[in-house]
């Protein structure tokens, strides 16, 4: 992505409302300092990719004495630690002072990105963003495969805005351009710029656990649905979920939209899913390389037929386990190419400040994965056995035709309207 994305006037926790003082230049230069430090002595590959990495700090920081505005110096941190064009590696901004949310989900869906839905009672609604919408542009940047990441990450985390531009394409093939603002609602505590209650942030880790909690359902003729929204279950809870699809004679494990998480979970469920000893992938790191391997689970494993779904919001451990699953051909995977974000991160952590500290770090690098095949998944994802993908018009009508496309193909039968109401959206609580 190219450009330079307008300035949003908003603040972050380090800088008081609407002004950019020589204490925050200075605190976003300390920033710098760290965060290119953790890079220069943790990350996989020591050469950082021939990267001249002393210039281009040395670059960054002559760019925020220049910046004009906080968010624009804190882009140039950001900016650096885009340059390894690296999944997992990135600048971890100080959290804002608000909730911020433009209001609808999309995803790349083949080579076009779709609205999948639209958050009830917003502006988006009320401009008339729907569900099958094509999103062209956004703020003037095209969207793709390779963008919407970046895209993502400036528009979320880095600089978010009261809102966007984007330019459409309506299930009719017409163009428009809607300006579509965001909610943003300040947190309300006695902090500097506002903190949050404890029992608001408990509130807000219980309703993150639901929405992102596993879903098992049964459907006739002895198949088993797993939704899996993320890989951060306990040994315990993954075998609690094995014992929930025994005695099915195949299982669908859904993996759309499942980011990753944590490498326990991936190599306990695929010693569910296998029932022996399988060699995952060798992790490269700084300075060593070493087997990751999945062992035998510690209970009766899955023995039945699998099907494993896969989208563009796929990323990291789904990515790796439908892979291992084509490589050792356990199952056939269906769906569409996922994110290509495939390596393993470690978060650093700094404060500036004592009486009101700011909190920010770097999302490392420390190990890529070559996939027994000897590629990497990184930049390329997986391209499923059965490519499978809604239309335009199934995301509008709230169908699901991958799904019920797996069911069949199992002996089932599920329609596609069925299984679009199988695992409804859950937005965020506010």
């Amino acid at each position: 992505m190219h450009g330079t994305i307008a300035f949003v006037a908003v603040c972050c926790a380090c800088s008081t409302f609407g002004e950019f003082t020589q204490t925050d230049r200075d605190r976003v230069q300390h920033m710098l300092r760290d965060v290119s430090n953790d890079v220069k002595e943790h990350y996989y590959d020591a050469s950082l990719h021939g990267l001249d990495w002393d210039a281009r700090v040395a670059a960054a920081k002559v760019e925020i004495d220049k910046a004009e505005s906080l968010n624009r110096a804190m882009s140039h941190v950001a900016g650096l630690l885009d340059s390894l064009n690296d999944s997992h590696t990135r600048f971890l901004v100080p959290l804002r002072p608000y909730r911020h949310d433009y209001g609808w989900r999309w995803l790349m869906v083949g080579d076009r990105c779709l609205i999948t839905q639209v958050r009830p009672g917003t502006d988006a609604e009320a401009k008339g963003l729907r569900p099958g919408d094509e999103v062209l542009a956004v703020n003037g940047f095209g969207v793709g495969r390779d963008s919407l990441r970046k895209i993502e990450y400036v528009f979320k985390s880095l600089r978010p805005q009261p809102g966007l531009r984007l330019v459409l394409k309506d299930l009719a093939g017409a163009e428009r351009q809607l300006d579509v603002m965001a909610h943003a609602e300040t947190i309300v505590g006695s902090g500097r710029g506002g903190t949050q209650d404890i029992w608001d942030m408990i509130r807000e880790l219980e309703d993150q656990a639901y929405r992102t909690r596993a879903q098992v359902f049964r459907s006739g003729g002895g198949i088993a649905i797993l939704k899996l929204p993320i890989f951060q279950f306990s040994d315990k809870e993954v075998g609690e979920l094995i014992d929930k699809v025994r005695g099915a004679h195949s299982l669908v494990l859904d993996l759309r939209g499942n980011p990753g998480g944590r490498l326990r979970t991936l190599t306990t469920l695929i010693g569910f899913l296998f029932g022996r000893e399988v060699k995952i992938a060798d992790r490269i790191q700084r300075d060593k390389t070493e087997p990751l391997i999945a062992k035998a689970a510690d209970g009766e494993p899955f023995a039945g037929k699998l099907f494993v779904l896969v989208d563009s919001g796929s990323g990291s451990s789904s990515e790796v386990l439908a892979r291992v699953v084509q490589l050792e051909n356990r199952g056939v995977v269906v769906g569409d190419r996922t994110a290509g974000a495939v390596r393993e991160a470690v978060h650093y952590t700094h404060k500036i400040g004592v009486r009101y500290a700011v909190f920010f770090g770097a999302s490392v690098t420390d190990a890529d994965l070559i996939m027994t095949d000897g590629k990497s998944l990184e930049n390329a994802g997986v391209v499923p056995d059965v490519i499978a993908l809604p239309s335009a018009v199934d995301v509008a009508e709230g169908l699901d035709p991958v799904l019920s496309r797996a069911i069949e193909s199992l002996g089932g039968s599920m329609t596609p309207q069925q299984a679009g109401k199988l695992f409804p959206i859950e937005w965020a609580s506010e």
